[in-house]
């Protein structure tokens, strides 16, 4: 195929970081995104396909360049259409929101709304569209409550129904892929929180969950293709790989986020905040009438890798809008060391035993966020942090025999 200058210069901006002759980029060489491979291969896999794009705001080179307008620029990419999951494609929307159905302002391509589909309506969007091969590009965070690896779930199961090739392009998981931890969903408690069995704490990248989710759950597998990364190994965090950080959502701002949020995250089920409103989310915690007993409590636990701040801060909207509350402030000090849903637990029995207004969200979307009811009952039954993690193990060991089968890096 004859190269035009437009498909020149989109080559380059896809791949200027592997190239460029700067010191601190020369050392990141031998580490590629999947979308970084994909562009050094010439997009090989999508050659002489009609592709759709799953993706959000962190689709994005290392010079920050959206992938949709790279691939759009570049002759050797048919790109047809863009599909957007929660918060949308640009990322405009909070949480339990979408963008809807537009025409992307820059591209002209269409923009459809995938946050809530599945199955065959989300087939009929893939069909519509005009497609035969979807792309799925965004930046997980390593929790299972975490939408994204459930549009996943749900864009694979219906490319499958659709007749469509599937395309994953792999990044980092930014809180490592080191260990699967906390408890596993238990199927009744299915949601878009958790579709499947997995652990709250999954340890795995999208590339790893896909091939998990066409060897265990799908009904009828996908055909699937994964582009993997160069040079990942499973101990790093994110800032190893000099990667822009690009919020995956308004309350993931930063990678010090994500690290806590498959434990803290849990609080959504309670009648505390979990620091929306703030410019700390899911690191910030408290409630009308909690003092520093709670932080003094948390932190005779002595749990590794992390101290516990007496905090008192106002959330400029979601709970206790414009109030000012009591609670902690979480510091991680010792990354490996620190376990986020261990760290979790501790801190519902803690605010339970020190906070005599302390509840559970009256739905029980606790029992969504854990997997089963065993966490808020046993809370409830006065056990402690020990005796609830305690109660997972089986179930977790379980998970991770079979985890081991769709692992891709070292």
């Amino acid at each position: 195929m004859r190269l035009s200058r437009r498909t020149l210069l989109a080559a380059a901006t896809a791949t200027a970081s592997l190239t460029s002759a700067s010191p601190a980029q020369a050392a990141h060489t031998r580490r590629r995104t999947g979308f970084e491979n994909l562009a050094a291969s010439g997009y090989e896999p999508l050659r002489g396909r009609k592709v759709g794009v799953v993706t959000n705001p962190t689709g994005v080179t290392r010079d920050v360049h959206h992938i949709v307008d790279v691939m759009h620029a570049d002759e050797r990419v048919d790109l047809r259409a863009v599909f957007g999951p929660e918060h949308g494609f640009r990322g405009t929307a909070q949480a339990g929101g979408s963008e809807g159905r537009y025409e992307d302002p820059a591209t002209g391509l269409p923009v459809y709304d995938t946050y809530l589909k599945s199955g065959q309506a989300l087939a009929d969007i893939f069909t519509a569209s005009g497609v035969d091969t979807v792309v799925f590009d965004i930046q997980d965070v390593g929790a299972r409550f975490y939408t994204y690896i459930w549009t996943l779930y749900d864009c694979m199961e219906a490319a499958q129904l659709a007749g469509k090739r599937f395309v994953v392009l792999d990044r980092p998981n930014p809180v490592t892929g080191r260990a699967a931890q906390g408890p596993v969903l238990h199927r009744e408690f299915a949601s878009f929180v958790g579709r499947q069995p997995i652990s709250q704490a999954h340890g795995m990248t999208v590339a790893e969950l896909a091939r998990l989710f066409n060897g265990e759950f799908l009904t009828t597998p996908v055909p699937l293709e994964t582009v993997l990364m160069t040079g990942w190994r499973r101990s790093e965090f994110y800032d190893a790989w000099n990667l822009p950080w690009v919020p995956p959502s308004p309350n993931m701002p930063t990678p010090d986020t994500a690290l806590v949020y498959s434990g803290t995250c849990l609080f959504e089920g309670t009648n505390l905040s979990e620091g929306r409103g703030t410019t700390r989310p899911f690191e910030l915690l408290g409630a009308e009438g909690l003092d520093g007993r709670w932080a003094a409590a948390a932190n005779e636990l002595g749990l590794p890798g992390v101290h516990f701040r007496e905090a008192y801060f106002a959330p400029t909207f979601s709970k206790f809008q414009g109030k000012t509350i009591g609670g902690v402030q979480i510091h991680v000090h010792d990354r490996p060391a620190f376990d986020p849903v261990r760290t979790g637990i501790a801190l519902l029995v803690t605010a339970r035993r020190t906070w005599s207004g302390f509840a559970w969200r009256p739905d029980n979307w606790i029992d969504r966020l854990t997997g089963s009811t065993r966490v808020r009952t046993m809370i409830d039954a006065g056990a402690g942090t020990d005796e609830v993690v305690a109660g997972w193990h089986e179930e977790l060991g379980v998970f991770r025999r079979i985890r081991r089968n769709y692992l891709l890096y070292g």
